[in-house]
């Protein structure tokens, strides 16, 4: 099942603005979310670059939203907790939270990519990354959908 995905900062395929970016101030950008299916009891939102120089590089890993929610919160606090139990993990810069575009030459594509799921996650944010967080979610996906955008500096 496809969910859709999108934001009022930028269209698929579209340039992410600067704002949203290391170059400014790096804030999470708008995102909705529709197509949720009824059994899902959380969604999981997973940013990543598979244009590195390295690797892919995750920039935002954040699990247990409730399947409820429209998008995540725009420019949320990089703590691990929120009220209503959506759990931020870690991502590539070593820390917690968002962390922007921010690549060191040419353009790169950066995936948003939501996972409804019939489970939540029982995992310590601190020791959630991206590849724990889908290794928990492998055999649980209700739907999927992203939303790509670019960034060049």
């Amino acid at each position: 099942m496809a969910l859709s995905v999108s934001s009022l900062a930028f269209s698929e395929g579209g340039k992410i603005p600067p704002e949203y970016t290391c170059e400014s101030d790096d804030i999470s950008p708008q995102l909705d979310w529709f197509g949720i299916p009824k059994e899902a009891k959380a969604l999981v939102l997973i940013v990543d670059d598979p244009d590195a120089p390295g690797g892919v590089f995750t920039h935002w890993v954040i699990f247990n939203i409730p399947p409820d929610s429209s998008g995540p919160p725009t420019a949320p606090p990089p703590t691990p907790a929120f009220p209503d139990g959506t759990l931020h993990g870690g991502n590539d810069f070593g820390k917690t939270g968002y962390g922007g575009p921010c690549p060191p030459s040419g353009t790169h594509r950066y995936f948003f990519k939501v996972y409804a799921i019939d489970t939540d996650i029982d995992l310590e944010p601190r020791y959630a990354n991206k590849q724990k967080v889908l290794d928990e979610i492998d055999g649980h996906v209700l739907a999927f959908g992203e939303l790509m955008g670019t960034y060049k500096r």
